[in-house]
């Protein structure tokens, strides 16, 4: 076990998990606005095992999909980081980025402020060559934060293997940033 890495930029903080933001999340994952684009809401048990396991990979490896809190109130508002997905995909092994915020908090550029230092993160600190991101394809918004993050979509749509087939969520867009193209943006 390691002590989890925090980042900080002007409005948030990535850090480890507190049992306090269960309860936050658990509404998050309940709300079908929030989970619009996976296959099904979470209750409040599957919620809580799924943010036991990201809290678990955060202080296994140091970094992971940090919980995020505003710097003003300290309020939970989600998860924004970087993982190793365990299943197969068209990119496997890869590094991810990913997000999911509470509907209150959108609109506010919080995920596209925390990507940015989470991939800040990956390129200077974890020294990754490349990062990936995959959404739905009718997740705009998504696809506009990854656009945010200087992001590329690589035209390389692909069935996410763990969405049931026939589920009009499974085809999902692929985005990639290499180091190069980051340092270029920076």
């Amino acid at each position: 076990m390691t002590t989890p890495i925090e980042l900080c930029t002007d409005r948030l903080l990535l850090r480890q998990w507190k049992d306090d933001d269960f309860a936050v999340f658990a509404k998050m994952n309940a709300d079908p606005q929030v989970m619009e684009y996976y296959p099904e809401t979470l209750g409040t048990e599957a919620s809580n095992a799924m943010a036991q396991k990201i809290q678990g990979l955060l202080s296994e490896r140091s970094w992971g999909f940090w919980a995020v809190e505003t710097l003003k109130d300290h309020q939970f508002i989600g998860f924004v980081g970087l993982h190793k997905p365990s299943y197969d995909l068209p990119v496997t092994p890869c590094v991810e980025i990913g997000w999911r915020l509470g509907k209150e908090f959108w609109g506010n550029g919080y995920a596209t402020e925390a990507g940015s230092e989470c991939l800040r993160f990956a390129f200077d600190e974890l020294d990754l060559n490349e990062v990936f991101s995959f959404t739905s394809i009718t997740n705009t918004k998504s696809s506009a934060v990854m656009e945010r993050l200087g992001m590329i979509n690589t035209q390389e749509n692909f069935e996410h293997p763990i969405i049931p087939e026939n589920h009009p969520l499974r085809e999902h867009v692929l985005f990639k940033i290499t180091q190069a193209q980051w340092s270029n943006k920076t």
